[in-house]
């Protein structure tokens, strides 16, 4: 919507993050694939469209909708998890990177069923028409930021070690995936 119907433009991404999503159970549930999930699943997922999008469709060899299925929509996938372990829903969806960074024994306490892996979708610094005009000059300031000590600080604390460029074609491939997976 950003790109297409408000003009934003893109200008970079994070080098090598790319979203992938997980679908976990508790670790005390008999369940061990997605397939055994019934109609009537309470899920629990964050307003993470993308990531929530691609949880849908891994749930989808169960038979699994928005139409058979009780949605909990949490804050953060801390409180996902926590909707799992306490036994409140059944299945949760998970952007991967923030199940990964769950502390070991939350990870413990949760069980994966299934982790896309579509290499495709990822986050990505954009600029609004309105400032297009500058999009070049902050493209190459992104990119610089691994010639300066203090950016690498701040590269480093937001999790990543440099930017990469995105060019309008690899976002509107990106897009059209998207639009197509949720077909």
């Amino acid at each position: 919507m950003l790109v297409r119907e408000r003009g934003f433009v893109p200008l970079a991404r994070p080098k090598g993050k790319i979203d992938e999503a997980i679908v976990a159970v508790s670790s005390d549930t008999n369940i061990s694939a997605v397939e055994e999930l019934e109609s009537g699943a309470r899920v629990a997922s964050t307003d993470d469209p993308d990531v929530h999008m691609m949880g849908l469709i891994m749930l989808e060899p169960a038979d699994l909708s928005v139409k058979n299925i009780t949605l909990q929509n949490c804050d953060s996938y801390v409180l996902v998890a926590k909707q799992l372990i306490s036994g409140q829903c059944d299945v949760g969806i998970f952007l991967a990177q923030a199940f990964d960074d769950l502390s070991s024994v939350v990870r413990s306490r949760l069980k994966v069923l299934v982790r896309s892996d579509i290499q495709v979708v990822h986050h990505a610094l954009m600029i609004g028409p309105a400032m297009a005009v500058y999009s070049n000059r902050l493209t190459e300031a992104l990119l610089g930021m691994t010639d300066d000590e203090k950016a690498r600080g701040v590269l480093q604390s937001l999790g990543f070690e440099r930017w990469e460029p995105v060019d309008r074609e690899a976002m509107e491939f990106m897009i059209d995936l998207v639009d197509t997976l949720l077909v």
